[in-house]
Order: structure tokens, then C-alpha cells, then sequence
């Protein structure tokens, strides 16, 4: 979340800024600036009633020991009203802290500044194109028709199982999925992420750590009973990992990596767009996540870029990086690039990775923190990246690796698949 500095240092420039994402704060930054004014004031006449208390109460043992026990008596009276008034100073103090904290929560993160303006995708900018199309053979089909036609993905076993939005892999779709995997977290672990397992449920307090809660919670799957969320993202809970943890500037950067499936209700997703892999309820994702020192964040973030572009590149697919507009972007995101292969057969872009600088917005959230040089307590920043997210991979690389003997296979997964073609 937004620190209290961030909104009080320049009120209508944070107006401004939250603008771009098509938020409008001037109500919130209001009551903000009111319910701290509010704050200040208790606290003062709360630290001025605690004072007088304390000053009376040395004052009793004084009249006492003079004999005066009139007069020790009635500073006793005085000294029970004051601590009847600082506690309900105390009270009311707690109270309006309460409120402020949950009008802050309501504001999402400041964009960046080289954010485009905008609304919808349609308004985000393309920053690389990088295209290989495959000149794919007559009559090619979409992916759903080819998992049905190679008995590779089953759609209606999953509505069976499940519901819709819960395929099932089958054979060398299975197989797929996994060399994929395996193959995202060798590339993750050699560029110097540590592999981590973390549990794909999380309380509430993780929720809230990473900004998913209670932004998204219609989006997430709650098993009520527990209080736990099905996660989202891997996100979630490797950068919880570092919750109420203070770092040292030597410990950075933390670089980890992580597969767990996900898990998104994607409420009111309906039509072609979302037909087959294109949208699901529970799918693979690898991901990684750094943690930075603030002053080398954004260099995170285009190493981070450069090393999802690489594994997009040797996989074959036409690709695109797309900088998002700030009416586009997430609620904790200061920056995105997004990448998107070519689905040849579906003509259309599909999203497989996103990649975020957060700045300090999570780690105000998750206070995480870290001692300077100068042993003074800062917040770090938090970035993440999809790295990558297997099922629009999948459905590109059915499509447009289709040919009349079959699907090839990419010549950096055979050695994870054992095969090469998909017949």
C-alpha cells in the first residue's frame, strides 16, 4: 500500500498521479489528510493527559507523606478521571487509526512515470515485435480441436471432473506440461533464482501481503471453513516468504523461483476468447520474484524482461512486449510489461507473462524491510514475473507447430519430452 508520506507530501499530485490507472482519490486523499489531522490531535491531547497523570500521581505520595490526606485523596479522584479520559482517548485514538489505514488500503499503487495513459489494452504500447510466423499447413485447426483430434488435453472429462475451465492432460499433453515446467525452472535456476515448493493455500494475512486481498477476493477460490485462499500465483506466497522480515543491503538482491498450479474463479469470462487454454479456472504457472534495494529496482525489472524474453525466443513463437497502460495495469503494479505469443490459428495475441515492479507498495504491506547503510529502517521494493505461464504457450505452440504429420516439439523441450512430434 501507499505510505502516508507518499499522500501527504503533495495531496494533489497524488491525485494526479492515480489518475493514470482512472482512479479518482480526491475523496480518499480527503478523508486521509482529515482522519490524520484527527489522529494527530488525540494523540496529542493523549500524550498531554498522560503527562498531567503521571504528575499527579508522583504528587500523591508527597501530600501523603505531609499528612495532607484531604488533599491526597482528591488528586487520587483526579488522577481515576485522568485514566478514565486516556482511555477513551486511547480508544478513540485506535478507532480512527482503524479508519485511516482502511481508507489507504482502498488506493492502488502510483504508476510510473513512462506509464502511457490510457483506458484498455487497446491502449497499451508495443515496445518490441519480434515475428517468426509459421506458414501452417490448409484447413489448420485451433488448439481445442487439435488436443481432441491428438487425444492430448480433454475438455469434457474436465467439465465431468470438475467444471469447465478444468482440463485434463492426457498422454503426451501430460508430458508437455511437464517438460515445460521443468525446462521455465532449469532456465529460472540458472540465471540464479533459488527453487522454492510453497503451499498453493494461504491465510488471509498473505492475501492482504501481496495486494491480491481485498482487491481480488471475488477472483479466488476461499475454502471458508480454514480461512485459506487457493493462490492466484506463486507470487503470493514466495513473496510472503519475506513478510515482517528485516533484510541488510548485503542480502539483496533475493532472487526465487517457484511452479505451482493457480487458481482463479475469472468470474463473468465467457465467449471465443476464453474457448479451450485461452482463459482457465486452474492452470501451471512458473514464476519468479526478486527483491530489490529501491535504487536498483528498475534494473531488476529489465533483467527480469530480458530473461522471460529469452525463453519466449527459444521456444520459437512469434512474440510481442507490450508496456501497459495505467488504466490496464494491477492495483499494486508501478510498471508492467506484458509478453504475448501469436496463436497463427486463432489470429489473435495471447498474454503469457507479466512482469512487475511493485516498488515499495507490497513490502509496506508485507513490512518487509531492510537496515541502509547508515542502520536506518527503508523499505524494499518487490517485483515478480510470470515465467512462464503454460496454458496460452501451449495453445500457441499446438497451433502454430501443427503440421500435416503432426505437432512438433521446440528443440530445447525434447530433451524434457523424449519425443519431438505429437502424432
Amino acid at each position: 500500500m501507499l505510505t502516508l508520506k507518499q499522500l501527504r507530501d503533495d495531496p494533489k499530485q497524488a491525485v494526479r498521479r492515480l489518475a493514470k490507472k482512472g482512479v479518482d482519490a480526491a475523496p480518499i486523499v480527503a478523508r486521509i489528510e482529515q482522519l490524520d489531522d484527527e489522529r494527530k490531535a488525540i494523540q496529542a491531547e493523549l500524550d498531554a493527559c498522560l503527562a498531567e497523570q503521571n504528575s499527579a500521581a508522583k504528587q500523591i505520595g508527597a501530600l501523603i507523606s505531609q499528612g495532607k490526606k484531604e488533599e491526597a485523596e482528591e488528586k487520587k479522584r483526579f488522577v481515576a478521571s485522568l485514566k478514565a479520559r486516556s482511555v477513551d482517548l486511547s480508544a478513540r485514538h485506535q478507532s480512527v487509526s482503524n479508519e485511516l489505514q482502511s481508507q489507504i488500503v482502498l488506493l492502488p499503487n502510483f504508476p510510473a512515470e513512462i506509464v502511457p495513459e490510457g483506458k484498455t489494452a487497446e491502449d497499451n504500447v508495443v515496445v518490441k515485435l519480434v515475428e517468426s510466423y509459421t506458414k501452417l499447413p490448409e484447413n489448420a485447426l485451433p488448439h481445442w480441436e487439435l488436443a481432441r483430434k491428438y487425444d492430448i488435453i480433454d475438455f469434457d472429462l474436465g467439465v465431468k471432473l470438475t467444471g469447465a475451465g478444468f482440463p485434463v492432460y492426457k498422454g503426451k499433453g501430460a508430458r508437455l506440461q511437464r517438460a515445460l515446467i521443468n525446462y521455465f525452472l532449469d532456465c529460472n535456476t540458472r540465471a540464479g533464482y533459488l527453487e522454492v515448493e510453497p503451499p498453493v493455500m494461504v491465510n488471509e494475512a498473505s492475501g492482504f501481503g501481496t495486494g491480491q486481498l481485498p482487491d481480488k477476493e471475488g477472483q479466488m477460490y476461499h475454502a471458508t471453513v480454514d480461512n485459506f485462499y487457493l493462490v492466484p500465483t506463486a507470487e503470493v506466497p514466495v513473496t510472503n516468504i519475506y513478510r515482517d522480515v528485516i533484510l541488510d543491503e548485503k542480502d539483496f538482491p533475493v532472487k526465487m523461483t517457484a511452479y505451482t498450479p493457480c487458481f482463479r474463479r475469472e468470474a463473468g469470462s465467457y465467449g471465443k476468447d476464453v474457448r479451450g487454454l485461452n482463459r482457465l479456472h486452474q492452470f501451471d504457472k512458473v514464476e519468479i520474484v526478486q527483491l530489490s534495494l529501491p535504487e536498483t529496482s528498475y534494473e531488476a525489472l529489465d533483467g527480469m524482461v530480458a530473461h522471460v524474453e529469452s525463453i519466449v525466443q527459444s521456444l520459437g513463437l512469434p512474440y510481442r512486449i507490450v508496456r501497459l497502460c495505467g488504466g490496464d495495469m494491477s492495483f499494486t503494479s508501478a510498471l508492467t510489461y506484458d509478453f504475448e505469443v501469436y496463436s497463427e490459428a486463432q489470429k489473435r495475441w495471447l498474454e503469457v507473462s507479466s512482469v512487475s515492479n511493485f516498488e515499495s507498495f507490497q513490502a509496506n504491506r508485507l513490512h518487509l524491510r531492510y537496515r541502509d547503510a547508515n542502520k536506518k529502517m527503508q523499505l524494499a521494493h518487490t517485483l515478480n514475473g510470470s515465467s512462464l505461464a503454460l496454458p496460452r504457450i501451449v495453445a500457441a505452440m499446438l497451433e502454430d507447430f501443427q503440421t500435416p504429420d503432426g505437432i512438433r516439439i521446440p528443440e530445447v523441450l525434447v530433451p524434457y519430452t523424449g519425443f519431438d512430434i505429437i502424432k
